[in-house]
């Protein structure tokens, strides 16, 4: 959930390698209207340059309003959260990649944690955030400066009322509204993560003790309330100005509005406040709507931000009922639907597909890494089944959940763990839904929601949201495969955004999904990191789900762009009885072409191949998978780009970390029509076959 700009007129230039090239293809991607608009942005932008419709905040006046629940729970283990917070005031941040990592404290807010790259104090705007000998990279950059960590301080405060994590958080936002003037910077030039810092800020503004905390008593405490209005204001109007509009309207702009939303909610204290909290109102509650489809799936087709976006609906949505704004039934109607979604590609073990792109992202880290805390996979879509199990009384998110969490007692109260545990669970069937036909997914597999099931979740769907689908992987008739909530054949994930260009083509690209590449081209027309031409579409032609019978039957355009054009239709048939998956590839065309089909293994999968027959085992557990004829079967992990080959074999289990695995290609040349047929049999430890 990273500000992504990938627009012309409202954001600083692409990196200078391909700079013309990326914006003609950029401008290819957009309207008429769209590109009147970018040019009025840009207009807006150097009139701001010079001074002209920049915030200038008139004296805050009134009350504040209420936290998102009442009263404010208490009944953590607390040592949990001041033992993170006593890793923030020692100056140790875990960012991605960097664990433990000695930033000092306060940090040095435009300094890259990554590089140690100072990003220039210029006009925020203007400064070309994609060029990472200006700024280090971006990502890292930014994430300290969501203020994830005054949370953690706030709430160690609200625990224990030890005056240490007070005055460090003092500390911690006094330190940025100093060294980050306004509208100067990296940290001026992204509305969505203002959006973000403001849901952070009043979060620990209501965990500091609100309007009559200790932070802002005495002379020094109400020259820090101050600094900080102040610094709300502007941030509330650099958003309203602001807002991700046309092909970048996606998660982003649902991230602004929910940090304008919650800012005009906890501070209505100037002439602007009522009509920014009437925006972004209207903001959310269309954009709820709109960027989900009638099955409940985000239209961006990455599972990490379906869960963004469902979070960004549900802290929101609590803020507005606490404060008699509250949204109507589709909106909370559109959130339980993603959170069926969730519950239904679900594993036995909490485990989701990583399809799409994934930053790690979070609105608010209510509960601090470390300890007992959730890891990132999968606890993030675990605790928003227990949040969900709570609001819409669902039994079936309770067991999915499996716990009330933490975050859920954060958000709901004291009284949210009884909620959960009374939810009787006695008559719940499950698996919640199999077929998401709007959006393109389903489920297949038997014994789902046992400890032998076999999970197979298969992705027909489009390749991203609106005209660039940003965040969007080349992914078409893809699919995953857990068995006993064991990870056989996986998404490889992300990796990378704004930094390591091959590596982001890759981790995006089609060779590293379970589908086939021809002639070694993508699905779907890379043009930028954020940005893909001519999109790959998928359609299915039918779906049955019985007890006996299980075939989902799917093909896509993405190769009819080829000289020779190619549609590739594969069949999925699960025969439950024999625990086999049968996926068959037609490629249907009229010249000669290379075919390849990727089998990419999790990282704890051994994969041998014995006599024309590939054999991957974990945990006891093996699949057998069986080539098709007319192809050869080689096993690749961890390839670099080296020699001019691509990259293959590797797994990113989280932002900026990759690991090798084990990828079985099975390819070779084809002409005209043909039919290629794999094999999976799998073998369950716990049936002994």
């Amino acid at each position: 959930m990273t500000a992504a700009r990938d627009d012309i007129g409202e954001t600083s230039p692409a990196p200078a390698p391909g700079r013309l090239q990326w914006a003609l293809s950029r401008l290819r991607a957009m309207s008429p209207s769209e590109v009147g608009f970018r040019l009025r942005r840009k207009v807006q932008a150097d009139m701001e340059r010079a001074g002209l419709g920049l915030a200038h905040p008139s004296p805050p006046a009134g009350v504040c309003g209420r936290a998102w629940v009442s009263p404010l729970p208490r009944g953590f283990e607390t040592e949990r959260y001041t033992r993170a917070a006593d890793r923030v005031l020692d100056g140790r941040f875990d960012v991605f990649a960097l664990e433990n990592a000695q930033l000092g404290f306060p940090p040095r807010w435009n300094r890259d944690p990554k590089t140690g790259i100072e990003a220039p104090l210029e006009f925020g705007l203007s400064l070309n955030y994609r060029d990472p000998a200006r700024v280090g990279d971006i990502k890292y950059l930014w994430e300290i400066n969501r203020h994830l960590e005054l949370v953690t301080l706030a709430q160690a405060w609200h625990l224990t009322a030890d005056e240490r994590y007070a005055r460090g958080a003092k500390t911690l936002v006094d330190s940025w509204l100093r060294q980050c003037p306004y509208p100067l910077g990296a940290n001026w030039c992204a509305s969505l993560e203002h959006g973000v810092r403001l849901v952070n800020w009043a979060f620990a503004w209501h965990f500091l003790g609100g309007d009559e905390g200790t932070l802002f008593a005495g002379e020094e405490g109400r020259g820090l309330r101050a600094r900080w209005l102040q610094g709300i204001h502007r941030h509330c109007h650099f958003i309203a100005r602001h807002l991700s509009r046309h092909s970048s309207a996606n998660n982003h702009l649902i991230g602004e509005a929910t940090g304008l939303f919650i800012a005009s909610l906890t501070w209505p204290l100037w002439p602007e406040s009522a009509r920014w909290r009437a925006l972004a109102r209207t903001e959310l509650a269309r954009e709820a709507l709109l960027q989900t489809f009638e099955d409940g799936v985000n239209k961006e087709h990455a599972v990490w931000y379906h869960h963004a976006v469902a979070d960004m609906l549900l802290i929101a949505g609590l803020f507005a009922r606490a404060n008699g704004c509250d949204f109507g039934a589709e909106y909370w109607g559109a959130l339980e639907s993603m959170l069926d979604f969730l519950a239904s590609i679900m594993d036995v073990s909490g485990g989701v597909p990583a399809i799409g792109d994934s930053d790690e992202g979070v609105l608010a880290r209510l509960v601090p890494a470390g300890g007992t805390a959730p890891a990132p996979w999968p606890g993030v879509y675990r605790s928003l089944l227990a949040s969900g199990a709570v609001l819409f009384e669902r039994p079936e998110f309770r067991l999915k959940a499996g716990a009330c969490d933490d975050k859920t007692r954060w958000l709901l109260g004291d009284g949210a763990a009884a909620r959960f545990e009374h939810l009787d669970t006695s008559r719940v069937r499950l698996p919640v839904r199999r077929a998401f036909a709007s959006a393109g997914y389903y489920v297949m597999g038997d014994d789902l929601e046992t400890p032998e099931e076999v999970r197979i979740v298969a992705d027909a769907g489009a390749l991203g949201y609106l005209a660039i689908a940003a965040h969007g992987h080349a992914d078409a008739l893809a699919f995953t495969l857990t068995v006993e909530g064991r990870p056989f054949l996986v998404d490889s994930g992300t990796f990378a955004y704004h930094t390591e260009g091959a590596w982001r083509r890759y981790f995006r690209g089609t060779s590293a999904h379970n589908t086939v590449v021809v002639d070694g081209e993508d699905q779907s027309l890379f043009a930028g990191p954020f940005l893909w031409l001519r999109h790959a579409k998928a359609t299915v032609d039918a779906f049955i789900c019985s007890p006996g019978r299980q075939m989902l039957i799917a093909h896509h355009d993405g190769y009819r762009r080829l000289a020779d054009p190619v549609t590739h239709r594969r069949t999925w048939r699960y025969d439950a009885r024999s625990a086999t998956l049968e996926v068959c590839d037609e490629l249907l065309c009229s010249a000669a072409h290379t075919a390849e089909i990727f089998w990419h293994f999790a990282p704890e999968c051994q994969v041998v191949s014995e006599e024309g027959r590939i054999t991957a085992e974990r945990d006891g557990l093996r699949v057998e998978l069986e080539p098709p004829e007319a192809l050869s079967a080689a096993l690749v992990r961890g390839r670099t780009a080296e020699g001019g080959e691509r990259p293959l074999g590797w797994v990113s289990s989280g932002f900026d970390l990759k690991a090798p695995a084990t990828t079985v290609v099975f390819a070779g040349r084809i002409r005209g029509d043909t039919r290629l047929q794999s094999r999976l049999r799998i073998r369950r430890g716990r049936r002994g076959a």
